[in-house]
């Protein structure tokens, strides 16, 4: 570690470097300055202004990009990481210093963006199109990388960046403020062509076309993704002159490309008009790239890589050159925190922050029908009322934590009607301000709710090796007056006076926000701690960028929480799973060195719920699915049906004796293990056997057929009886081997009381039960999987009807986010890992793609009735 008189050299020579021809020049300038202020240098500090020359230089120097992260197709090796010119990633690098960020994750960010800019177009060629898909996580820092990707693809020789900013002049206002403070650092070499002003996006030049661009100089447009500000671009471009259209290197960026950029169109040859508009500007520029940020890549990937017949020649948005999915970022709170893995292991249990609406509370909450989406006002419920007396609460804890000078945020998202967000804003802050010199005065109905609330909510999460929120009422009580003095109901949403909207670029915000579209996707929430949701979906982007409560949440990670419907909190559950699936599938793919043309046969065989809207899905519908390297498993169940419990027992105990016929199971560590059985057993098996309807990933008639077209390749399969060291017994026999141990399974206490969700059933260990070797390295899926034998392997869960959860004795073990199973009887479970490889075909089957839900037709009403408000 440097000495910090070394760190403030090495600081000082990238802060000037960019005025000076070598770094030698640089340092004997800051050396002279100094010399002038405090004196001559002695041997010390000229060594230690040598060692920051060295320190500065190894940054600079040409360095290996082993793209980690990146599916690719044949990249031209042209960019090797910041030079000895790289004047706005210095200046960026720095920046980021003075605003707190750690090393390590200023590290994270330069090799993530190193990476990203090594696959973009060489801009010392005259020509070049290049496609590329950067897969981050929602609200997660893609921004962060877009500014670093940008600064180092200015010093590489790209001078003209264009950002498609999201569909709202809320985003794009967002969007351009962010770049001008981060990557602006050297202002007088930039030519704007938008601002952050109401009125300041783009519009066609007064001289009709874009002016040359000087050496060393890039020009910025940060654009509203709309057909006729494209169109204007678009007209710009024809009206520049050849020889200056010749000199331009182009990056476009598309923010949130999976939203409108992707052509939705219901005929194969027909675009829809934003989709059109931004094949068009691509077209005309000679020198250009093209790369898409989402942190929902699933219409992207469904996008035609190999386009016929079109008549304009125009290649799709298909990201042919690399996808890359981010690293996830240093103390991300996301899907995994909130809802846990696919694995049963105590680990990896999710976070108690999920409170479910009574079944009532929607209908009261938001208008039942669209015809009612004026005249409805909607009621205050005790689960709203628990939702901000929570928010208050923890307001209140962070200002005691120090943070009264951070931003603190609680969403509220009932309804896509811009009428219905001005009855909820104003619902709410009446019922506030009605009780806010009881709360003030720690007096009266309102404190007690508010005790009430807090002491439940106190126990249920925790510090890292803490039993609770160690902060206690009387502390509450001390800091609401700051917090209540402080709060603000802003509205969110097309038709907001531009005064009133919400505004984190001044002093710090405490606000309770109302609103649609803007707050579904896209627009950060700082400081963000409650979340108030009922809008759902049955599309898979659509749900996981309405995730707007993950981000960052150091110091309150034991704050917040979630009201929402068991039904979208189900479906979160699902997605979280499946939405890591496709990241470890991008890992897998690259290590088997496959292009993105073979990546998006993969993704389009995700089944379950719609993954996008249909109209996005034209190339979709003659994909197929394969399980192929996969592990599946029975988390949901329907636990109170007899005829079912009885039925999966029946057909596990037939299972059994039909293997003792033949075989002698082996007691292994992990229970009995049956090998070499005979593929029809198995199958038998899993056809006998009901799997509910609620999972949304795996259904049995899409298994039964996947096992019926791959049966030759299948044929042998080892079973296992899981068996953990347990006090219960089964109440009935499992077939010949009598009465045997089974294993705690505890539901989730929030889920539908419908069925039962335990989440996972499966233990990564488990599967080693057959295993030629132990496993090296990451314990993760993939790598213990390395370890089998190529042979398919049933695994079956025996599991004690009553399954009370364990007690809670510190923070590491399970929260109290379970209760008891409860079934009718003991129950079985399976799960399947399947040999083979993720990226190998065969034995695929044809998936039907669902209609568009009604949901979707309300997405789409709820955006353009925002952005036409925006606009008027």
């Amino acid at each position: 570690m440097p000495s910090p008189q070394i760190e403030t050299f090495a600081t000082q020579l990238r802060q000037r470097r960019a005025n000076y021809g070598t770094l030698e020049e640089t340092a004997a300038a800051c050396r002279r300055e100094m010399e002038g202020m405090f004196g001559p240098f002695g041997p010390e500090m000229v060594a230690n202004l040598l060692a920051a020359v060295e320190i500065v230089r190894a940054e600079i120097q040409d360095v290996e990009i082993l793209r980690r992260h990146s599916i690719v197709d044949a990249p031209e090796d042209w960019y090797r990481g910041p030079g000895a010119n790289s004047h706005h990633w210095t200046a960026l690098h720095e920046y980021l210093k003075t605003k707190g960020w750690n090393p390590d994750t200023i590290g994270s960010l330069d090799r993530a963006s190193t990476e990203v800019v090594s696959l973009l177009g060489n801009p010392s060629k005259d020509k070049f199109a290049s496609r590329g898909l950067v897969v981050g996580y929602v609200q997660s820092g893609k921004t962060a990388n877009m500014t670093a990707v940008m600064a180092k693809a200015v010093d590489a020789g790209y001078n003209m960046i264009i950002v498609l900013g999201g569909v709202t002049n809320k985003l794009r206002k967002q969007t351009q403020d962010r770049f001008e403070k981060d990557v602006l650092r050297h202002r007088t070499l930039w030519q704007l062509y938008t601002t952050s002003d109401p009125a300041g996006d783009f519009v066609q030049p007064a001289n009709g076309g874009f002016v040359m661009p000087a050496e060393g100089h890039a020009q910025l447009i940060v654009m509203k993704k709309e057909g006729s500000r494209l169109k204007q671009l678009r007209r710009t471009i024809a009206r520049t002159p050849a020889v200056v259209l010749r000199e331009l290197k182009v990056l476009l960026i598309d923010d949130e490309c999976d939203q409108a950029s992707v052509n939705s169109a219901r005929g194969e040859f027909d675009m829809t008009r934003i989709n059109a508009e931004i094949r068009q500007v691509l077209a005309a520029l000679p020198a250009v790239t093209y790369v898409g940020y989402t942190a929902t890549p699933f219409a992207n990937v469904f996008i035609n890589p190999y386009p016929y017949g079109n008549d304009e020649d125009l290649d799709d948005l298909y990201p042919r050159d690399f996808i890359t999915a981010l690293e996830r970022p240093i103390g991300y709170f996301g899907a995994r925190e909130v809802f846990g893995s696919d694995s049963a292991e105590a680990d990896a249990e999710e976070r108690d922050m999920i409170r479910i609406l009574h079944r009532d509370d929607p209908d009261r909450l938001r208008p039942t029908s669209p015809k009612y989406k004026e005249s409805f006002h909607p009621e205050m419920t005790r689960s709203l009322e628990d939702a901000i007396l929570w928010f208050l609460a923890s307001c209140a804890i962070r200002r005691s934590r120090g943070q009264e000078g951070e931003h603190m945020s609680m969403l509220v998202h009932s309804s896509q009607y811009v009428r219905q967000h001005e009855y909820m804003s104003g619902l709410i802050s009446d019922w506030v301000e009605q009780r806010k010199s009881d709360l003030v005065t720690g007096t009266g109905e309102p404190t007690e709710r508010l005790c009430e609330v807090f002491e439940h909510e106190r126990g249920r999460t925790a510090p890292v090796g803490q039993d609770r929120i160690p902060e206690d009422f009387d502390t509450v009580l001390a800091h609401l007056p700051s917090v209540l003095d402080a709060l603000r109901y802003p509205v969110e949403n097309g038709e907001t006076d531009e005064a009133l909207r919400l505004d984190y670029t001044g002093d710090p915000v405490t606000c309770i926000v109302v609103g649609g579209t803007v707050l579904a996707r896209g627009l950060t929430l700082e400081g963000l701690c409650v979340s108030f949701f009922l809008r759902t979906s049955r599309q898979y982007d659509t749900l996981l960028q309405m995730g707007r409560w993950f981000g960052y949440r150091r110091g309150y990670e034991d704050l917040p929480r979630l009201w929402t419907t068991e039904d979208l909190a189900s479906k979160f559950r699902s997605l979280a799973v499946i939405e890591e699936e496709i990241r470890e599938d991008i890992a897998v793919y690259r290590e088997n060195k496959l292009t993105p043309r073979d990546f998006a046969v993969k993704v389009r065989s995700i089944p379950g719920m719609a993954i996008t809207a249909a109209t996005k899905m034209k190339h979709a519908f003659r994909t197929s699915m394969s399980f192929s390297g996969k592990h599946v498993q029975t988390i949901r169940f329907d636990h109170r049906d007899s005829e079912i419990v009885g039925g999966n027992w029946n057909a596990a105990s037939q299972l059994v004796d039909s293997m003792l016929e033949t075989t002698t199971p082996t007691e292994e560590a992990r229970g009995l293990l049956f090998r070499d059985i005979p593929f029809m057993m198995v199958r038998r098996f899993i056809a006998a056997t009901e799997i509910s309807d609620e999972h949304m990933d795996l259904k049995k008639p899409h298994l039964i057929r996947y096992l019926d077209e791959t049966e030759a390749s299948l044929a042998r399969w080892n079973v296992a009886v899981i068996q953990t060291n347990s006090a219960t017994t089964s109440a009935r026999p499992l077939g010949r081997l009598g009465q045997v141990p089974t294993m705690r399974r505890s539901r989730l206490r929030e889920a539908s009381p419908r069925y039962a969700d335990i989440k996972a059933l499966m233990s990564k260990a488990d599967i080693l039960i057959d295993a030629d070797r132990e496993p090296e390295g990451k314990e993760d899926w993939t790598t213990y999987k390395a370890c089998r034998p190529e042979t398919p392997l049933l695994l079956l869960y025996l599991i004690d009807a009553r399954s009370e959860p364990l007690e809670r004795k510190s923070s590491g073990d399970k929260p109290p986010s379970r209760a008891a199973l409860d079934a009718v009887a003991d129950m079985v479970g399976f799960g399947i890992v399947f040999p083979g490889q993720k990226d190998r075909s065969g034995g695929y089957f044809s998936v039907d793609i669902e209609a568009p839900a009604l949901e979707e037709t309300e997405e789409g009403e709820d955006q353009i009735e925002e952005v036409e408000g925006s606009d008027a």
